[in-house]
C-alpha cells in the first residue's frame, strides 16, 4: 500500500488509570509499532482519557491527580496525550459517548466527517471540503507549496487538538502528531482517511462477553463503527474471548489482536497491583510506575492507606 491509501489512526483508551503505569504506556507503543507493521496503517496520536469521578469504583482518586499522573506518564512520549474531557463532564460517561465525543470534535476541527471501519468516507478526512477552493486553508506568509505533506496537515490539526482539549497544567503538553512516523510523500487533503480505534487490554474485551455488563447498542457503535485495538494480558486468547459474544463475533474484522514478539509481561498495565505495592511499601513499584508518577503520589500522600 502506498502512504496515501494507508488509514489512519488515533488510539484512544479509556480507564481509570489509578494511577496510570508503565504498561498502559506500553499498550500505547505496542500497538502503534503493530499497526505499523500490518502496512495498513499510520497511527498519528494517542489519547489517554481518564474516567469521571462518578465512576463510583472503589479507591478511585480525584480525577485532578489522576489527569495530573498521566501528564506525568506521557511527558516524554511525542505522540501520546491526555485529555481531560471525560472528567470535565458533570458526570460519568459511556466509552461509546468517549469515541462520539472525539469523533465529533476532529470533524469540528477539520470541517469533515472521519470514516468508520465499515463504510470508508468520500469526504476529505483533513483539509478542506472538496467543493470550497483548492487553496491552501494553512496558507501563510510564507512561499510554500498548495500540496502539504501528512506531517504538516495532521501537524495544523494537532495544534488546534491541542488548543481545544489537551490538559495544561502543570505542564505544556501540546504535542499530538508522531514527527517521527514515516508519513511518506507529499499528499493532498482529500487523499488523508482517518479512524479512531479504541484501545484496550483483553480484559476489556472480555468483559463485553458479561450479560448485562454493556449496553448492546453501544457495543455495536464501539466495534461496528470504530473499532478496537486490543493488546493481550496475562496469557488471555482474544479469539477465544470472541467466540463468546454475538457482536464480537459478528464485527470480527474490526477487532485487531496486537501480535508481536514482545516478552514483557503485561501484568505490569495493573493499576491494583501499583496500589498494593505503593501500601505495602513494595520496592517493585518501581516495576510498574515510572519515576515522576511515584513521586507525584508520594508527594500527594495517594494510595499510601489502604482506603485508597
Amino acid at each position: 500500500m502506498t502512504e496515501t491509501t494507508k488509514t489512519h489512526v488515533i488510539l484512544l483508551a479509556c480507564g481509570s488509570f489509578n494511577p496510570i503505569t508503565k504498561g498502559h504506556i506500553q499498550m500505547f507503543e505496542r500497538a502503534r509499532d503493530y499497526l505499523h507493521k500490518t502496512g495498513r496503517f499510520i497511527v498519528i496520536g494517542g489519547i489517554v482519557s481518564p474516567v469521571h469521578d462518578s465512576y463510583g469504583k472503589t479507591g478511585l482518586v480525584s480525577s485532578r491527580h489522576r489527569l495530573t499522573m498521566c501528564q506525568l506518564a506521557v511527558q516524554a512520549s511525542d505522540w501520546i496525550r491526555v485529555d481531560p474531557w471525560e472528567c470535565y463532564q458533570d458526570t460519568w460517561q459511556t466509552t461509546c459517548s468517549v469515541l462520539e465525543h472525539h469523533r465529533d470534535l476532529m470533524k469540528r476541527v477539520t470541517g469533515c466527517i472521519l470514516s468508520n471501519v465499515n463504510t470508508p468516507s468520500i469526504t476529505p478526512v483533513i483539509g478542506q471540503p472538496q467543493n470550497e477552493s483548492s487553496q491552501n486553508i494553512y496558507q501563510n506568509n510564507n512561499n510554500i507549496s498548495n500540496k502539504a505533506t501528512a506531517a504538516k496537515i495532521l501537524g495544523k490539526v494537532g495544534e488546534s487538538l491541542s488548543r481545544i482539549c489537551c490538559v495544561r497544567p502543570p505542564m505544556e503538553r501540546f504535542t499530538f502528531v508522531d514527527e517521527n512516523a514515516n508519513l511518506g510523500t507529499v499528499m493532498r487533503y482529500e487523499e488523508i482517511e482517518l479512524r479512531i480505534l479504541l484501545l484496550c487490554g483483553s480484559d476489556l474485551l472480555e468483559s463485553f462477553c458479561i450479560p448485562g455488563l454493556w449496553n448492546e447498542a453501544d457495543m455495536e457503535v464501539i466495534v461496528g463503527e470504530f473499532g478496537i485495538v486490543v493488546v493481550p494480558r496475562d496469557g488471555a486468547d482474544p479469539e477465544r474471548i470472541m467466540n463468546h459474544s454475538s457482536i464480537l463475533r459478528k464485527y470480527k474484522n474490526n477487532i485487531l489482536v496486537v501480535k508481536d514478539d514482545s516478552n514483557h509481561p503485561m501484568s505490569v498495565v495493573s493499576s491494583t497491583k501499583s496500589r498494593l505495592a505503593l501500601q505495602h511499601g513494595d520496592g517493585h513499584v518501581v516495576d510498574y510506575l515510572c519515576q515522576p508518577v511515584i513521586d507525584y503520589i508520594l508527594k500527594s500522600q495517594l494510595y499510601i492507606n489502604a482506603s485508597g
